[in-house]
């Protein structure tokens, strides 16, 4: 690590500068310190780990996780934050000995969690590398602008969100693991945005014409607790009319308000019905939408130290498709974030004063806003959660032929108990999902679909003709469509980690990352490294979801 002062602007150079301190950007970064090179990593929020902690959602996984399905540090940051647990909160002795222990028993996943705890877990993993100086982390830093000399990035500027001061990055390798695909445009990198038409990909699931502006909605997450003694109804917000008698005009048609415990079925589109009680669904096995997402359960932790369970809200009603974030002005950018935390700050008022009751009655003026748990004084996520990013124009681009259980029956002639998606010579990793496309800015309502056991192409990772810049988030080589499967925690993970032991091999074999793939020998060799470190490429025969 070298840092300078040309008398204006200092620089720092590293192996490799990692733009986005997110899930993938974490794992990438991860990866090349613990083969020995240094990296400097950045940051837009003063909290690294995006979709597990500034974005506020938890871990989106398959039901194998628990076994296989993703890389071993994967598999060790699930089981460094049980132990967290284990280690730092009054469970009960059944929780405490529970080896599958799921903090907050939501349904999304085995593993809800306090956003809190995920930072702590990936803090604490990194600070031996922050002590080395193998390390520089600059956490509420935005990139400005990069110098490209052709194919190679040779510098990014980035910017202190807090004092101004402006840094120049210097290394061999770049990797954009911002959220929104942030470094494309700067270097010139060829992208896509929105969905692409079936006279491009041939996806049955894509509209007939391309639509840049067709973007997957986006949504500002909150946690909050209930405590039915008290009153914490906040402020009536200052949208509120607006998002109440809000009606999204979908294809096909949305049930009704948006702001209503009736909402599309994501893959039936039929209307519905949601359950909320924050009291019945805390005692119950089942639950509706308290439970989906609780990320507390204070039947898990001894007698009295919890008033109540934690909840965090990212649910279809205040999923937000007006407008995109990315490819327009920053005064339209501001616009649709303000409106999106106005429309969660709307639904939690709504929850508060107007929901329909179990009991006939309205509201649960109980229900508290819980900034503390976020990170935030408004309550809000530090920052929105993003399903859908530029994405690089790549080597190779999956395509739902690739992965989606239909399409890929009507590829092989396969039944459905026989077919299995695509196998890629060069895989560098592997994932499940449902292609699961949340309502989209052109008006186009959930595209969930079943896909079948995935994996990942390193062609996916390559841009066709930058060199040195590689991608690390949601901005890999998928459609719109294909994004639906590849964006969920574990694979972003899996990404990011191949991406840092691409950049480490190829330093240390004095190769571009091309030259790995397109060398039969040199990819051999590079995956027998991913599956040293514990980065499965292939699946077993598993059945279609």
């Amino acid at each position: 690590m070298a840092i300078a002062s040309n008398g204006k602007v200092n620089e720092i150079a590293a192996d490799a500068v990692i733009v986005g301190g997110g899930v993938g950007g974490f794992a990438a970064a991860l990866a090349l310190l613990e083969a020995g090179r240094s990296v400097v990593l950045t940051e837009e929020t003063d909290w690294i780990g995006g979709q597990l902690t500034a974005q506020a959602v938890p871990p989106d996984e398959h039901p194998w996780i628990e076994q296989f399905g993703s890389t071993a540090r994967y598999r060790e940051y699930r089981a460094r934050v049980r132990e967290f647990y284990k280690q730092h909160y009054p469970l009960t002795p059944e929780a405490r000995s529970r080896r599958s222990l799921n903090p907050g028993d939501g349904s999304v996943s085995r593993l809800c969690h306090e956003p809190r705890v995920s930072l702590a877990v990936l803090t604490e993993w990194i600070q031996s590398h922050l002590s080395s100086g193998r390390l520089t982390l600059l956490l509420e830093h935005r990139p400005l602008s990069a110098d490209v000399d052709g194919d190679r990035v040779r510098a990014v500027m980035v910017r202190s969100l807090r004092t101004g001061r402006e840094l120049v990055l210097r290394a061999p390798y770049f990797v954009d693991a911002t959220e929104l695909g942030e470094l494309l445009p700067m270097t010139g990198t060829e992208y896509v945005v929105g969905a692409e038409g079936q006279s491009q990909t041939g996806e049955p699931h894509a509209p007939a014409e391309p639509n840049p502006a067709n973007q997957q909605a986006f949504t500002v997450c909150f946690a909050m607790d209930y405590l039915p003694a008290e009153d914490h109804t906040i402020e009536r917000p200052e949208e509120y009319d607006f998002w109440r008698n809000y009606v999204p005009e979908m294809t096909p048609p949305w049930p009704g308000r948006l702001l209503a415990l009736v909402g599309s079925h994501p893959q039936t589109l039929e209307a519905r019905e949601y359950r909320f009680d924050p009291e019945a669904e805390s005692r119950n096995e089942w639950g509706g939408l308290w439970r989906y997402r609780r990320i507390l359960h204070r039947g898990n932790f001894v007698p009295g130290a919890f008033a109540s369970d934690l909840c965090l809200v990212n649910w279809p009603m205040n999923d937000y498709w007006l407008g995109n974030l990315i490819d327009v002005s920053e005064e339209e950018a501001s616009h649709h974030l303000r409106m999106a935390k106005q429309l969660s700050l709307s639904l939690l008022y709504w929850l508060q004063t107007e929901a329909p009751r179990p009991d006939g009655g309205q509201g649960w003026p109980g229900l508290r806003l819980r900034g503390d748990v976020v990170g935030t004084e408004d309550g809000l996520a530090k920052y929105p959660y993003i399903r859908e990013s530029r994405r690089i124009r790549a080597e190779f681009t999956v395509l739902e032929q690739h992965v989606g259980t239909e399409a890929r029956m009507a590829e092989t002639g396969l039944p459905r108990e026989e077919v299995t998606a695509a196998s890629f010579f060069d895989s560098v990793g592997v994932g499940s999902y449902r292609i699961d496309l949340h309502p989209s800015s052109g008006g186009d309502n959930y595209i969930d679909i079943s896909s079948l056991p995935f994996e990942i192409p390193l062609g996916a990772l390559l841009p066709v003709r930058m060199e040195n810049l590689l991608p690390a988030c949601k901005n890999i080589g998928t459609t719109h469509i294909t994004n639906g499967c590849y964006r969920l925690h574990p694979v972003e993970w899996n990404i990011g980690e191949s991406v840092g032991l691409l950049i480490a091999h190829a330093l240390d074999r004095n190769l571009p990352p091309r030259g790995v793939r397109n060398n039969r020998a040199e990819l051999e060799r590079f995956q027998r490294r991913l599956t040293a470190a514990g980065v499965e490429i292939r699946w077993p025969r598993l059945r279609p979801r």
